[in-house]
């Protein structure tokens, strides 16, 4: 395999995560005896197609990534120094975009450093999917009722579920396009909740690939009692 047909990694750890509360980020917040960000790496470090790995810090977080990471990476050799991210997570993603020296056609995944249930099983499908076209969005389909409900709390209307699907990441681009995309945005001042929500507004095409219903984002205290549920499950 060429060095060239590795797919770089960009791992989002820029937030402070104010709904989670408590005295550490959530990306830094134990889960089964590491940070949360650990499994991240663990996972990415371990699959043949991963390359360079480039975590996205907040601008003021490197003392914190010291005291917290440093002792946890040691044999992670595909872990990049970080970079500093910006104060939204599109100005993060578009920093750790212009710190990479990449060819136009290779390939960089997006994660949330805060989704610690990544699996060789979804990065799998996710690889495979290339085929399918130059921008890959991991998700699930709906399968509850969804309902669209009004600033007073009155439903409006019942939505198609076949037509809903629940984000996910990784999402997977060209090098080329990321960063283009990004720039424009930048540009007009758009921001999209994320990555692909840029190509959805450039009217491009976004192919989607199955997600798992385990890569779970950790929001609050709750989503982490669950993560850990779900790796003792694997053992």
């Amino acid at each position: 395999m060429n060095k060239s047909d590795l797919i770089t990694f960009l791992v989002v750890a820029a937030g402070v995560g104010r709904r989670f509360g408590g005295k550490l980020p959530k990306q830094y917040q134990s889960l089964a005896g590491h940070p949360v960000l650990w499994h991240v790496f663990k996972v990415l470090q371990d699959h043949p197609l991963v390359g360079n790995v480039v975590p996205v810090i907040a601008a003021d977080g490197l003392k914190l990534w010291q005291e917290i990471m440093v002792r946890e990476i040691g044999g992670f050799t595909k872990l990049a120094a970080p970079v500093f991210g910006g104060s939204e997570r599109q100005q993060s993603v578009a920093n750790g975009l212009d710190s990479l020296s990449l060819d136009e056609k290779s390939w960089v995944a997006i994660h949330d450093g805060a989704r610690p249930l990544l699996s060789s099983t979804l990065l799998d499908r996710l690889f495979l999917a290339r085929k399918q076209g130059d921008t890959l969005l991991t998700a699930l389909p709906a399968t509850d009722t969804i309902k669209q409900v009004g600033a007073d709390g009155l439903v409006k209307a019942t939505l198609d579920r076949n037509e809903i699907f629940l984000a996910q990441t990784p999402q997977l681009f060209r090098y080329g396009l990321i960063k283009e995309a990004h720039r424009l945005a930048a540009k007009s001042g758009f921001t999209g909740t994320d990555d692909v929500s840029i190509f959805e507004w450039l009217g491009r095409p976004v192919h989607t690939v199955l997600g798992e219903s385990a890569n779970i984002k950790i929001t609050n205290s709750s989503d982490l009692a669950l993560a850990e549920f779900l790796l003792k499950g694997d053992d």
